[in-house]
């Protein structure tokens, strides 16, 4: 018996329903009958059925039983329907585990992290539709759903970025989210319409069965073929919301938010969308060879360059982001290595490791009365032991410890990396391999700052206070760092199983077992997954060989050096920096893209703008078409004005003239 459409509604609006209670009628926008308690359960209790409904259809799905069908017919056009519908097969059903599972541990982890902001309500109301929007955008099977919840989730990013929006740089980073997002979805609406207009419909399952006849269309006076553009248009999309290169530089400054938020979109669901519709589209990828080039060459760039710039970030939750930048690129590399099934599977892990990491930066946040600077702490291991034990779990899934989850994920892409047979492929398996030492490197550079070493923090009460929201320390003051409360705890241990075991657990059935089955697609001229097949025994056999290899040697290597650097000899990084101030200096420009964007794009945009308003619509438009037009209508008035003299023979001698011209006329002219 498979499941309703019934159920797949109500996992999509439950979180609505919450939203949509706590926004109207616990924010004061309708009075207050719902209180914070009242918001925080409505909220919860959304997203928990949702959780359970997505545990149940996936139990479904792994029983055989899919569904794609139409739920409502939003607008006819023509004979062009807008529907909305839902597509349920392995791929959707696990990421909607994936994004309310999360979901449900942000959403209790807030309650300790937001207990004092005055935006409590609106807080959840914001996250809970957050999670609606991410389940229509994953669920959907037609492209206007599709870009209905890629939207929805850059709307609400937008609001949770600028949350405290009386701190001028979150509304800055706001609207540098909002914008850069909007050079990706403009060509990401550039895709989307070029499919349609040859095509000739939205939904998937019709616009992949035409993807051999899409695949010998060129654009009309071009020789460009139409599904390389298309597909380059719709990864530009997947560039701005997954944050890879150039699009990439809102993700760091967007942990202006509260933490919670960096966990929910900027770790595990938001910026995963990307990789997920690249996934979604793989029929009309697989066609394109010069696409999937473009793809793994932006995400070897990403995984290797914006991880270098973790090194060297002070602050606790821009390490984290650079690292979640860094294993997008990852992510991406295995999309065009024609590895998707491996790019969705390192999604899963990272979502489970990288929510505990954000979560767990926001403990030690909390613990350190909200100061974020990693300089500023050192020696909480005693202090904060349940932090300390799963960040240290989620830091070893992170840099692909042997048998954690992140591990099985990121080995692959390397090796998947390395068996691709596109152009860029070379350069995306020795980018991928250095970004495993920096990744190590970074990460247990924080570690070693925040958790050993002698203690740095300032005891007095006057704290640093970056993320202080100016109005909550969780009533502490000053004073030693303590352990967060269990609603902050509670989740770190939850995402913590997974981040270590999960891994081990479905990678079988994901990459070799046939789990995407009829949902991805690969064809025999891409041999990554055929190699990657050939070459496994299982999980154990895959852990205890990775002794041997370079990667683990690379993670070795970067945590010694970590060690020695910050632990044992804490002069040494000063001195490095000193050495090499050029370097240091570009790093922390963030390799002048953010110059770039402000002072050439940006200003650049202002110029042309307003020279378009004083030549266009100021000289020409004003100037010319409406003050030019009424000028002419005055000289005419003020010339025949002459004509009107008010004498009755002036007027009759001017009709004899008139009629003797048209008689005149009339005789010379031959008819």
């Amino acid at each position: 018996m498979s499941s309703s459409p019934n159920l797949y509604l109500l996992i999509a609006l439950a979180p609505l329903a919450g939203a949509i209670l706590a926004g109207l009628f616990g924010t004061g926008f309708l009075g207050r009958p719902i209180g914070r308690r009242g918001s925080h359960i409505i909220t919860i209790l959304g997203v928990l059925i949702s959780t359970v409904g997505s545990l149940v259809v996936l139990g479904d799905v792994l029983n055989g039983h899919t569904y794609d069908g139409t739920v409502y017919t939003w607008s006819l056009i023509g004979q062009t329907k807008l529907e909305i519908g839902f597509l349920i097969d392995p791929l959707s059903a696990m990421m909607m585990v994936v994004v309310t599972s999360v979901s449900l541990m942000v959403h209790i982890y807030t309650i300790g992290y937001m207990a004092d902001d005055p935006g409590y309500q609106r807080f959840f109301a914001y996250i809970s539709l957050f999670t609606f929007s991410m389940l229509m955008l994953v669920m959907s099977n037609n492209m206007v759903q599709l870009f209905f919840g890629w939207e929805a989730v850059g709307l609400v990013s937008y609001l949770l970025i600028g949350f405290w929006y009386t701190r001028p740089t979150a509304i800055f980073a706001n609207m540098k989210a909002f914008l850069i997002n909007r050079v990706g979805d403009f060509g990401f609406v550039l895709g989307i319409g070029l499919l349609f207009a040859y095509a000739g419909t939205m939904h998937y399952a019709d616009v992949f069965a035409q993807a051999d006849k899409l695949a010998g269309e060129t654009l009309p006076g071009t020789d460009w073929m139409l599904l390389t553009v298309a597909c380059i248009c719709l990864f530009i999309g997947a560039m701005g919301k997954s944050a890879q290169v150039p699009l990439h530089a809102w993700l760091p400054d967007s942990m202006e938010g509260p933490t919670p938020i960096s966990a929910l979109i900027h770790a595990a669901t938001m910026v995963t969308a990307g990789i997920f519709m690249v996934a979604r589209f793989s029929p009309l990828f697989e066609l394109s060879d010069t696409a999937l080039s473009f793809v793994i060459v932006i995400g070897a760039i990403g995984a290797l360059f914006l991880g270098i710039l973790g090194i060297i970030q002070n602050d606790i939750k821009r390490v984290v982001a650079y690292s979640t930048l860094s294993q997008l690129g990852y992510m991406t590399v295995a999309l065009g290595a024609s590895a998707y099934s491996v790019a969705i599977f390192h999604l899963m892990t990272h979502a489970f490791f990288k929510a505990l990491l954000f979560l767990g930066a926001g403990s030690v946040i909390i613990g350190m009365h909200h100061d974020q600077d990693i300089r500023n702490m050192g020696g909480l291991r005693k202090y904060m032991p349940i932090t300390w034990i799963t960040f240290l779990l989620g830091t070893l899934a992170l840099v692909g410890t042997p048998f954690f989850s992140g591990f099985y994920s990121k080995e692959h892409i390397i090796e998947a990396a390395g068996a691709a047979g596109v152009w860029g492929a070379s350069f995306a398996y020795y980018a991928t391999l250095v970004g495993v030492f920096v990744t190590s490197l970074y990460s247990f550079r924080v570690y070693f700052l925040v958790f050993h070493g002698k203690e740095r923090f300032d005891t007095s009460g006057h704290g640093h206070g970056h993320d202080a929201h100016g109005h909550d320390d969780h009533g502490h003051h000053g004073g030693t760092p303590h352990e967060s409360p269990w609603v902050v705890t509670l989740p770190l241990v939850l995402l913590a199983i997974p981040s270590v075991l999960i891994g081990a657990w479905v990678v079988d059935p994901m990459l070799f077992g046939g789990f995407f089955d009829g949902v991805i697609k690969v064809l025999p001229q891409h041999p990554a997954m055929h190699e990657l097949g050939e070459e496994w025994h299982g999980w154990v056999a895959f852990g205890l060989h990775a002794f041997q290899t370079v990667p683990f040697w690379l993670v070795v290597a970067g945590a010694v050096i970590a060690w020695y650097c910050y632990l044992v000899n804490p002069k040494v990084p000063a001195a490095i920096k000193s050495s090499l101030s050029g370097i240091y200096k570009l790093l922390d420009n963030k390799y002048y893209v953010d110059w770039i964007n402000e002072q050439v794009i940006a200003r650049g945009a202002r110029c042309l703008g307003h020279g378009l308003w004083q030549t266009g619509d100021r000289g020409l438009i004003d100037g010319v078409v409406v003050n030019g037009s009424a000028r002419v209508v005055g000289w005419v008035a003020a010339v025949s004005r002459h004509l009107q003299s008010g004498y009755i023979y002036h007027y009759a001698f001017a009709m004899i003239i008139g009629i003797m011209a048209l008689v005149t006329f009339f005789v010379l002219i031959p008819q």
